[in-house]
């Protein structure tokens, strides 16, 4: 057997950065072990499998709604956004898809992604946080203290629905605090069994300093927010770029600073940037930019 696929760097426009995914297209059924194999062989956080659904003729280039897929080098997971990302800019960029908006049938429900100038914008479910029990902060005393490094915090939180924690570090925390954090994500899991936490978010608030007044309205900040993620349970130690972590962001910050329209920094070493949008109806719009960095084929 011979599949394609393609590795696309999401969430940026320069090759070596962003997030990396595997993107293999799928005509034909393949055993989930395969698939598994396959995401473990790529390494990558994520490896997309995407199916066209109800389109027999040229199905990469006229279909306009796919089934899809996503797994970490060991386990398939709910949601991933930036592995989708990849998914879209392969079916438009790659694959010369006709259509300019494309449904995506996932086990978190239908995701759009469109054409959106040079981005491509996601339409995801909106994923707000919420604060944590006494006795949950209890259990995860142990892990909060390793996963920050010693860095003080000024607000823990969590979303249920994609457990995730959300730290944020203390206003007195600067984004090269954030970027020069050294931690061992291998020993989260000896502190933490995945029971409530499948993934940390670390967040600062964005650079709002500079010569022009912060409540100017001229005032520009190049970044709403700064954040790293970190999910060893799923098999991702630092995840570079995040899509489903925007989506606990997005809401977050959205609350905190008084606006729908956030600008979004993920500092890890590869670093990528989107932008975040939060709707009235509980969405959030994710954009970003691509770049296919490798295609070819693998044989099994």
């Amino acid at each position: 057997m011979k599949l394609q696929i393609f590795t696309v760097d999401a969430f940026t426009d320069q090759p070596f950065s962003g997030n990396p995914a595997a993107v293999v297209p799928l005509l034909e059924p393949v055993e989930d072990g395969i698939l598994q194999n396959l995401a473990a062989e790529m390494n990558l956080s994520e490896t997309a499998y995407v199916s066209p659904t109800g389109v027999r003729e040229k199905p990469w280039v006229k279909c306009a709604r796919f089934r899809l897929r996503w797994f970490t080098p060991t386990r398939e997971v709910a949601l991933c956004g930036h592995a989708t990302l990849a998914t879209a800019h392969v079916l438009f960029h790659c694959l010369g898809n006709t259509n300019s908006q494309l449904e995506f049938e996932t086990q978190s429900g239908v995701l759009v992604a469109r054409k959106n100038g040079r981005d491509i914008l996601l339409d995801f479910p909106g994923n707000p946080p919420a604060p944590l029990t006494a006795e949950q902060e209890t259990q995860l005393s142990p892990l909060l203290q390793v996963v920050t490094g010693g860095l003080p915090v000024g607000q823990l939180l969590i979303s249920h629905t994609t457990k995730k924690l959300l730290v944020r570090l203390h206003h007195s925390c600067t984004r090269g605090d954030l970027e020069a954090l050294r931690v061992e994500p291998g020993s989260f899991l000896s502190l933490h069994d995945g029971s409530l936490v499948k993934g940390v978010i670390l967040t600062i608030r964005g650079d709002l300093s500079g010569n022009i007044p912060q409540d100017s309205p001229s005032h520009q900040p190049q970044y709403h927010c700064f954040s790293r993620y970190f999910a060893p349970w799923n098999g991702i130690p630092e995840d570079p770029v995040t899509g489903s972590a925007h989506t606990v962001l997005g809401p977050y910050w959205s609350q905190e600073l008084g606006i729908t329209t956030l600008k979004c920094r993920q500092c890890s070493p590869r670093g990528g940037d989107m932008n975040v949008t939060v709707r009235q109806d509980g969405r959030v719009d994710l954009a970003g930019r691509t770049t296919t960095l490798l295609q070819g084929h693998v044989t099994l």
